[in-house]
């Protein structure tokens, strides 16, 4: 199964990592759009969630094991859950927060995305690897690289994609 799953896994946990950091620095943007959302949050508990998605994120990729995948499936169940809730409040938050950044709406492609790594997760779960990083050869290294461009992308789908609408680039004042 790892075989087949790497470079998901990899690119689910690598956004983790990527989405986690800005949260630890910055929360408001999430706790906002929680609260929007009709959820208690604050700060310090966004920044501790924060931190324990960076934390998740790095132990998926330096040690993918069966702990390490059950935990970034919760992560990523949660994370569609919460923009599944938004999507069904009528989108009332412009925002998920999901990237530290304010410009990150919820929408369907996003859930979409994010129950998919949670399915990725969940099933590197059940079959977890032996030894991922045993024996890393050039086939290993491409899956590595391959699974950084599927992160990237994932990430701009979700991130940035939304934004480019011709009503977000005039709201924004773009042309």
């Amino acid at each position: 199964m790892w075989d087949v799953l790497a470079g998901p896994y990899l690119a689910a946990a690598g956004l983790l990592v990527a989405a986690g950091v800005p949260k630890v620095v910055d929360p408001m943007n999430l706790a906002r759009a929680i609260r929007a959302a009709g959820l208690p949050a604050g700060r310090t508990v966004v920044r501790l969630g924060a931190l324990a998605e960076v934390v998740v994120g790095l132990w998926a990729l330096i040690a993918p094991g069966r702990y390490a995948a059950t935990l970034v499936a919760a992560a990523y169940l949660a994370f569609t859950v919460f923009v599944v809730r938004v999507l069904r409040r009528g989108g009332v938050v412009g925002s998920c927060g999901c990237f530290g950044k304010a410009d990150t709406p919820a929408t369907r492609t996003h859930a979409a995305l994010t129950g998919a790594a949670a399915l990725v997760a969940a099933a590197v779960a059940v079959d977890p690897p032996v030894s991922a990083w045993s024996g890393a050869d050039a086939l290993t290294w491409t899956t590595v690289a391959l699974a950084a461009l599927v992160g990237f992308l994932a990430w701009q789908v979700m991130a940035v994609l939304p934004t480019l609408t011709p009503a977000a680039v005039r709201s924004t004042g773009r042309s």
